[in-house]
């Protein structure tokens, strides 16, 4: 356990942040080394059949992650006001509700994935590929979820070396099941799928057992489970829908965009799958703050140590903003060579598309950082609102810009598509940040 609430505020951040990334980084590592097994083993329809898939992947999964941040944000504010029975009741709360809304996801999903990969114009050579492998990932969102649970349990309460861990473990028997099951079985894109999927359903498990053998204040009983306050519940679903339709509105735009990049041909969706892994990567440290300023900010709102919260935010986008500087160098000295590190292909088009996308938006990284630790932010101070309104702006951005400049300018449409929006959806939260009460006093949001 850590507490957020006392000590330098610089040290307490990257203590935290640190594993985060590391654990990130791993997460992304995998995807990659997935990406290229899947690619130099299967082929470029394999690989474009997975890419084609993501932005879907990613929109329903990140609901679930973003439902159960929102939920460690409330877990957070009772550990930051030492109530222990209420935490215990908030986690017992978080699991009952996560699996409501993961059986409800999932059934959802499987029912409608031929229709949903219709509407993203999946490119008909790669269908068949596409739904065997983003079948078996949604069968497993449960698992997804449940493991997401426990670790964004773990980091309200300031552990996040726990979560890292069995992060690690999943990484490494996904990529031993991935060669297992593609280049033994020859299960193709469904053996990557059920290698996902069985990593996380050990690496739950395993942070589930852990996480009550270790801390009393988590281990939760039948009890737990009975008579759940209105005004707790009330809390949990506002922060944990929030959060999730905050990156769902987020996903939604890049399914927006991925719609007309499908529309593109197979080189274009292999040369964009590249550019996002390695944006991905890129933003992690976004994220990582992110993450660290929604459990910082709640721990400090539960203590009343508003002071400590508003110097956390303008650390935290300082420490962005120095990573920002080192992407951009990276990009114009070795874009090229990452574009093959991901993909193992050499073909001209996929490296010229790839670099002009990640050359391009890189430079406008800085608005991105703010976006993501200010939201963040306001998700750990109770102000849900603005942080949806932005988001909006994203989704409606690049729907517009999927339907208007895309057909136009083709694949510069999707280079341009993001910064574009990003000085956009930036300035709601600018407005608000600064005319917020509790971070013009020491008062507290009702």
């Amino acid at each position: 356990m850590k507490d957020l609430t006392k000590g330098n505020i610089t040290k307490i951040l990257f203590t935290f942040a640190i594993p985060i990334l590391i654990g990130n980084v791993l997460q992304l590592t995998y995807s990659l080394v997935d990406t290229r097994i899947v690619g130099s083993t299967l082929g470029e329809n394999a690989l474009a059949a997975v890419g084609a898939t993501s932005s879907l992947s990613s929109l329903l999964i990140g609901f679930l992650q973003g439902l159960t941040n929102g939920f460690a944000v409330i877990a957070a504010r009772y550990f930051g006001a030492l109530d222990k029975k209420s935490l215990k009741k908030c986690v017992a709360a978080s699991f009952f509700i996560g699996i409501i809304f993961s059986i409800l996801l999932t059934t959802f999903s499987l029912i409608f994935l031929k229709p949903l990969l219709l509407l993203l114009h999946t490119p008909d050579n790669v269908m068949n590929l596409s739904y065997s492998f983003i079948f078996i990932i949604f069968a497993g969102m449960t698992a997804s979820m449940l493991y997401n649970i426990c670790a964004s349990i773990l980091r309200a309460i300031g552990d996040t070396i726990t979560p890292l861990i069995f992060l690690a473990l999943s990484v490494v028997i996904n990529i031993i099941l991935d060669f297992f099951f593609i280049l033994n079985l020859h299960m193709g894109v469904k053996g990557a799928a059920i290698a996902t999927v069985t990593a996380q359903v050990i690496s739950f498990f395993a942070c589930f057992i852990y996480m009550n053998k270790r801390y009393e204040i988590l281990r939760i009983t039948r009890a737990d489970f009975n008579e759940f306050s209105k005004d707790m519940l009330s809390q949990m679903l506002i922060s944990g829908l929030s959060m999730g339709f905050m990156s769902s509105l987020v996903n939604f735009g890049t399914v927006a965009l991925q719609t007309s990049i499908n529309n593109l041909g197979t080189d274009i969706i292999v040369a964009h799958t590249a550019a996002r892994k390695i944006s991905e990567l890129y933003m992690l440290i976004f994220s990582v703050f992110g993450t660290t300023m929604a459990t910082f900010c709640g721990q400090n709102l539960g203590a009343q140590k508003i002071e400590r919260i508003k110097e956390g935010i303008k650390k935290a986008i300082l420490y962005t903003w120095v990573w920002c500087l080192g992407a951009i160098l990276l990009t114009y000295t070795a874009a090229p060579f990452l574009i093959y590190a991901v993909t193992g292909t050499h073909k001209a088009v996929i490296i010229s598309n790839a670099s002009a996308y990640l050359k391009f938006d890189t430079l406008f990284y800085f608005i991105p950082a703010v976006i993501c630790i200010v939201r963040n932010a306001m998700q750990g101070i109770g102000i849900y609102i603005t942080p949806l309104i932005s988001s909006g702006i994203e989704l409606v951005g690049k729907v517009i810009i999927a339907a208007s400049l895309v057909p136009v300018l083709h694949y510069t449409g999707v280079i341009l598509a993001e910064p574009i929006v990003w000085f956009i959806m930036i300035i709601p939260l600018i407005i608000q940040i600064l005319r917020t009460p509790i971070l013009k006093k020491n008062s507290i949001i009702s």
